[in-house]
């Protein structure tokens, strides 16, 4: 084929800005030849079958569980180990292998450490072997550079021979010496962490997490530590995501929450171990300002072997703080029409009632001695002492702003992926489904444009720390019109000072039962660019109240909500919505025991698995937004082969 077959004579418009890009371009691709290579490559990607996308959302800090979920592939390794050993090796033998896919180093200890040397290397060598084959498995669906980047870099020739061997017909010597010098140095548990390593890292193509990594499960830290270890990680922030975030770039009514949340569910490690903040400051308040207050509304699920009259004393002046500092946020921010949420302000502790939306209703506790009649909202001298200190120490703690701001690099406000549009809420609407308008930066935004400049605004909190950005921060958290709240109000404060239910309750934006008919999907999918043909809408934030027979399915067939109370103390299931090739699946989680029931009995997690979509012919790479990108990739290679055969851009070669 000519060049001017490949390559017609049709005029191209080499602009200025196009030629600055291609110049660009062409110090990565050096030649036409290097471009050519790489348009070969990225072609033969697009036939690939698409890779695995796992979603889970509402972890709220069950770092354990969420630990045993991503190790195990959210159930999807159990069964691939039995396809591919299952009539070679016993089932016995098949848990062990899975014990040391999902815990190497217990495992290890459990299983190889007291063994003799010879014995020990007969096991290494078994274990790895048969991770190997499942290694060749998975490998398939990748290109080999995507294969060589979850390769450990120190050790990445080893694993290639160990890889390959078969294909070249390496004999079993050469086997043999590979793993025997691990084992001969006392690095045998480094190859079985490495090698596991690589298992789990190619069972799932890409992890994404759809909100609220913290609160009620006992250690945010260690989730977000854990997950950032992930080799292709995606987020979408939840309203819990938002407050955490706010905390720790010293937004007051943020710290507040933050701090009493962890009180509520007796999660002061997180705190204390895990961000080194210490709560000595808000100690001091309770016991000066309510020691002699029962504070019988604030008792703390799980005190942890704690002073329980201390830790009720410790919530309820944070959470006095808290209204505070969420009035004071109102307050100066007109715009988010909050002001009716100013509880402290409407107090009269003379008949001990307080009045919500206009109505009165007795106090339980009427001990409220930091809150002045003349101005409610004034902090008390001690008041201002605590949640300064609390603050400066948010702002100062180097794990917290690490975790946080992965948090935000990793984050977006929704996602498309494989025709699914995932965000953790809702998009704010009507009764009768029209969008509804919230201002940021002062321009009234609704639907998509409404997330994009969220996402815009909480992006440049990090950069910049501009005080209506961090406002915004709380504003998501829990706002009426925020697409991560999605409900009329959070009943904190009526939950613990009025004992009338009726008080308690919290209006959900209309979007969630909207989410059943389908012509509201189909406005949804469209407004967010998914086809609606084969779209589904996915959210976390809302549990499904499985055991009340509740389904995590919308009636319309095309929403499905995947939080399912991850957390032990919510409910200690969960879901994971799986993208595959040739189909898309929920996958039930139950409880997880203990890492050492694990591998010392060999349980597991097997979900309870439901279809949602079967796709006949399975999807490739082509058919998904990574193929989108490819393709737009492949243009412009091509237009830089172009430029060059052209002279437009001269080849450093």
């Amino acid at each position: 084929m000519t060049p001017q077959e490949t390559f017609p004579a049709t005029p191209i418009n080499f602009d200025s800005p196009t030629l600055i890009y291609l110049r660009e371009l062409s110090k990565v691709y050096l030649s036409t030849d290097a471009a050519l290579a790489k348009i070969a490559v990225l072609s033969a990607t697009l036939t690939l079958p698409k890779g695995s996308v796992h979603v889970i959302s509402d972890v709220h800090g069950e770092d354990r569980k969420l630990r045993h979920v991503v190790n195990n592939a959210s159930g999807n390794l159990r069964p691939l180990v039995q396809e591919i050993h299952g009539k070679s090796m016993p089932e016995p033998e098949q848990l062990k292998l899975l014990s040391f896919i999902y815990y190497p180093r217990e495992s290890y200890l459990h299983f190889l450490k007291d063994l003799a040397h010879a014995e020990r290397r007969k096991s290494v060598s078994d274990i790895v072997g048969a991770e190997l084959e499942l290694i060749r498995d998975l490998a398939r669906r990748y290109p080999l550079d995507a294969v060589a980047a979850v390769l450990p870099g120190q050790y990445i020739q080893v694993f290639r021979e160990l890889i390959l061997g078969p294909q070249f017909d390496r004999s079993k010597a050469h086997f043999v010496a590979l793993i025997d010098t691990f084992v001969d140095h006392k690095r045998d548990l480094e190859l079985l962490r490495l090698t596991a390593r690589v298992v789990r890292n190619l069972s799932v193509s890409e992890l994404i997490v759809a909100g609220d990594l913290g609160d009620r499960g006992p250690r945010i830290d260690r989730s977000i530590e854990f997950i950032s270890k992930q080799p292709n990680v995606a987020i979408t922030w939840g309203n819990h995501d938002a407050v955490w975030m706010g905390a720790c770039l010293g937004q007051e009514a943020c710290v507040a929450s933050v701090v009493r949340l962890s009180l509520r569910y007796g999660r002061l490690m997180q705190l204390e171990e895990g961000y080194g903040i210490p709560l000595e400051p808000l100690e001091r308040l309770a016991n000066a300002v309510y020691q002699d207050d029962p504070c019988t509304n604030f008792s703390v699920k799980q005190p942890g072997g704690r002073d329980p009259g201390l830790l009720a004393r410790m919530q309820k002046a944070v959470a006095i703080l808290q209204f505070k500092l969420e009035g004071l946020t109102a307050a100066r921010n007109p715009h988010f029409a909050l002001q009716d949420r100013d509880l402290l302000s409407t107090l009269d502790l003379q008949r001990k009632e307080v009045a919500v939306s206009g109505t009165a209703y007795p106090l339980a506790d009427a001990h409220f001695p930091t809150v002045g009649a003349e101005d409610p909202l004034r902090l008390s001298a001690l008041e201002l002492e605590t949640i300064s200190a609390l603050r400066e120490s948010f702002l100062q703690s180097p794990i917290l702003w690490k975790h946080m701001r992965y948090m935000a690099q990793k984050g977006h406000m929704f996602l498309r992926r494989d025709h699914a549009l995932i965000f953790h809420g809702c998009v704010p609407v009507d009764d009768a489904g029209e969008f509804l308008t919230f201002s940021v930066d002062g321009v009234p935004r609704k639907g998509k444009e409404l997330f994009e400049a969220i996402e815009v605004a909480v992006q440049r909190a990090f950069q910049s720390q501009l005080p209506p950005d961090l406002d915004l921060l709380w504003y998501l958290w829990s706002g009426p019109l925020s697409p991560l709240f999605g409900k009329d109000k959070i009943a904190t404060f009526e939950s613990a000072f009025i004992a009338d239910k009726a008080a308690h309750h919290e209006e959900k934006n209309p979007y969630f039962k909207l989410i059943h008919e389908k012509w509201f999907c189909e406005k949804i999918l469209a407004e967010f660019g998914v086809t609606a043909s084969d779209g589904l809408i996915v959210n976390g934030h809302v549990p499904v109240k499985i055991e009340r027979g509740e389904s995590p399915v919308k009636r319309s067939g095309m929403a499905v909500t995947i939080d399912g109370a991850f957390s032990e103390a919510y409910g200690d299931k969960g879901y994971t919505l799986v993208l595959e090739a040739d189909r898309t699946y929920l996958a039930l989680h139950h409880h997880f025991e203990s890492v050492a029931d694990s591998i010392t009995n060999g349980t597991d997690m097997v979900p309870t698995v439901q279809d949602l979509q079967i796709h006949t012919p399975p999807r490739l790479v082509i058919d998904t937004e990574q193929g989108d990108q490819i393709r737009e990739q492949v243009a412009l290679l091509e237009l830089l082969i172009r430029a060059y055969r052209e002279n437009r851009v001269s080849s450093p070669l």
